[in-house]
């Protein structure tokens, strides 16, 4: 496997706000496959559902597409960015309406070889 190989998967317009998801992805960051996965099985929120199927979605794309064993690669880059967000009005008293953001995510993971710790390159 040359160095360059990287495999990514993208989750667009994920329901859940992307504050929130980066608190999960956070804990996956430079960790390998099997690792990144018993951290999301064993984390509370619900943001980590949504990026443990993204994860096993890259470990298929490497296995399937690149012919590479996920148990050989790391997460090299997880990030989340904002999606578009659903404007919605709760009425309250008064007359009043207050405005509801329903925020949405784009997840993406990039897959890459484990690196070798020692001297520099």
């Amino acid at each position: 496997m040359d160095a360059r190989t990287e495999v990514r998967a993208q989750a667009k317009y994920v329901r859940s706000a992307p504050r929130k998801a980066r608190l999960v992805v956070d804990h996956i960051r430079g960790k390998s496959v099997e690792e990144a996965r018993a951290i999301l099985t064993h984390t509370p929120r619900a943001a980590a559902a949504d990026v443990l199927k993204l994860l096993n979605s890259a470990a298929a794309n490497a296995e399937n597409n690149h012919e590479l064993d996920p148990d050989d690669l790391v997460i090299s880059k997880v990030y989340v960015d904002e999606g578009p967000t659903l404007k919605r009005y709760q009425p309250r008293a008064q007359g009043r309406a207050f405005r509801i953001r329903k925020r949405s995510s784009h997840l993406t993971i990039v897959l890459g070889p484990r690196v070798a710790r020692g001297g520099k390159a």
